[in-house]
């Protein structure tokens, strides 16, 4: 049974975690192969070892090449539910998706049918997303578990305007999960970071009695005086310290 620790000394993002498993051993071209899947045009994704205040780590950049149209989640649901994935990577995909919906269409106050993933941010969403989840089945892993998060602080601009950090919709999402202040004047957790994890995992603290056989590590955009990189343990677990699995 192959269990992963997600350690969010620098916090969690999309990137970050799709950075994180195929530093891991993801076969790129198999994920590359797999997202083709979505029948998705019009994007490039390149993967690179880049350094973090002197450690390595796997970043992974989405490079939107053609116009896209703003997408909600019925499109979305669409594009998942015509693909030739598996059944359940489908499903989970789009549970993650409907989880974000939901708590963007709270804080905005509107319907889940009326938010809109904007252009670049649908695509760079669903390959973060999808391709998170088709990682998470490839590698075999069976439970997840999850340091607490740190929250950085200030404002960051997006397509709704300058908005606080964390953003309302990180806040919404991560009701019921241990988290902590930080004096780190910048986003650490991001809506599709906090969809992800909350998805793949209800057990947040410390580290699981575990033998650790892999460590990865994703690269996040910023830069900064701390090693922007989200680090993944992978390995087994002690005998009585199994608690959940995840649906995969």
């Amino acid at each position: 049974m192959t269990v992963a620790y997600f350690d969010c000394f620098s916090g969690i993002c999309g990137d970050m975690i799709l950075g994180s498993i195929i530093d891991l051993g993801l076969d790129e071209e198999f994920l590359k192969k797999e997202l083709k899947k979505l029948n998705l045009s019009g994007y490039e994704i390149n993967v690179k070892k880049v350094e973090r205040n002197h450690l390595a780590g796997t970043d992974v950049d989405i490079v939107v090449k053609e116009k896209q149209h703003h997408r909600n989640l019925s499109d979305i649901n669409k594009i998942i539910d015509e693909s030739t994935l598996d059944k359940e990577i489908k499903q989970i995909s789009k549970e993650i998706f409907e989880k974000l919906a939901r708590a963007e269409s709270k804080v905005h106050n509107t319907t889940v049918e009326k938010i809109h993933f904007h252009e670049v941010g649908a695509v760079d969403s669903i390959i973060d997303i999808v391709g998170a989840v088709i990682g998470v089945d490839k590698l075999g892993i069976t439970e997840i578990y999850c340091s607490h998060l740190p929250l950085g602080n200030g404002f960051v601009t997006c397509s709704h305007g300058v908005i606080p950090v964390p953003a309302p919709a990180t806040v919404e999402l991560l009701k019921n999960v241990p988290v902590y202040s930080t004096d780190r004047k910048q986003e650490l957790v991001t809506p599709t970071g906090a969809a992800i994890i909350t998805t793949f995992t209800d057990h947040f603290g410390d580290m699981p009695m575990m033998k650790i056989s892999k460590v990865g590590y994703g690269a996040g955009k910023t830069k900064s005086d701390y090693p922007n990189l989200l680090r993944v343990f992978l390995g087994k677990l002690e005998p009585k310290a199994r608690n959940r699995k995840v649906r995969i």
